[in-house]
């Protein structure tokens, strides 16, 4: 039987789901989560608030991994929204590199979410047993792909719209 919530996880997965949808409904919309948007927005404020309310959970004493892997969310995102597009040295690779930090901190994102949701659904048996379970290690292989497929696809879009700007 796996372990019950307590009212901070409960509420810390119910805020989960605000980044996930604003993220999908970006990927969906301009295939990429766009900052200046509202769901970007969204996504921005429900990530930040997911990793804070991350901290109160665990059950070993002290930092984790999930923390660690919210916290690099957290700079992937804040980063590529807002520091990338103002780093001029970064020249025609600004919105490679927004598009990374907001595609990667989604990536994050969902880590620690997959082993959360294999090992406590179905509720009477469980998919998997921990994160070093095969069923966690080959979905956690699965979305890496998906990412990378993801941000590559991301990347020639991108390279495809700066080009069709040049010969305007």
């Amino acid at each position: 039987m796996p372990h019950p919530l307590s009212s901070l996880g409960l509420i810390h997965t119910l805020v989960s789901l605000v980044p996930l949808v604003a993220g999908l409904h970006g990927f969906a919309r301009w295939r990429r989560i766009e900052p200046g948007s509202r769901s970007g927005q969204v996504y921005l404020a429900g990530l930040a608030v997911s990793v804070f309310t991350s901290f109160g959970l665990s059950s070993v004493t002290g930092i984790n991994p999930g923390h660690v892997l919210g916290v690099l969310a957290l700079l992937a995102a804040f980063g590529g929204a807002w520091l990338a597009p103002r780093l001029g040295l970064l020249g025609r690779l600004r919105p490679y590199a927004q598009t990374f930090g907001l595609s990667f901190s989604f990536f994050l994102l969902l880590v620690p979410g997959i082993n959360e949701t294999l090992t406590r659904l179905p509720v009477a048996h469980p998919l998997a047993t921990g994160p070093e379970d095969p069923v966690v290690k080959a979905a956690l292989l699965g979305w890496l792909l998906v990412f990378v497929i993801g941000f590559t696809l991301q990347g020639l879009a991108i390279r495809a719209k700066s080009r069709a700007a040049i010969q305007r």
